[in-house]
């Protein structure tokens, strides 16, 4: 899960674990009061996370595709 957003440490968050950072940094960024250099480090964290997360659920998505017979086989 290597990319330009994401570190070395993310590699290793689960989903659930970056589902509920990303729900954390939505709800700092919505209650508003922060500076504009704080605004801008968290929406870039959110992006970040939203790439684990997608990256998870494009994994799960292609796990399932793998297991379900061919249907024109």
């Amino acid at each position: 899960m290597t990319d330009e957003k994401t570190s070395g440490s993310d590699e290793r968050l689960s989903y659930e674990q970056a589902r509920a950072e990303l729900a954390s940094v939505v709800e700092r960024l919505e209650a508003g009061g922060t500076s504009l250099e704080e605004s801008l480090a968290l929406w870039e964290r959110g992006e970040a996370l939203t790439v684990i997360c997608q990256r998870w659920l494009d994994g799960a998505r292609a796990r399932i595709d793998a297991a379900r017979p061919d249907p024109t086989a």
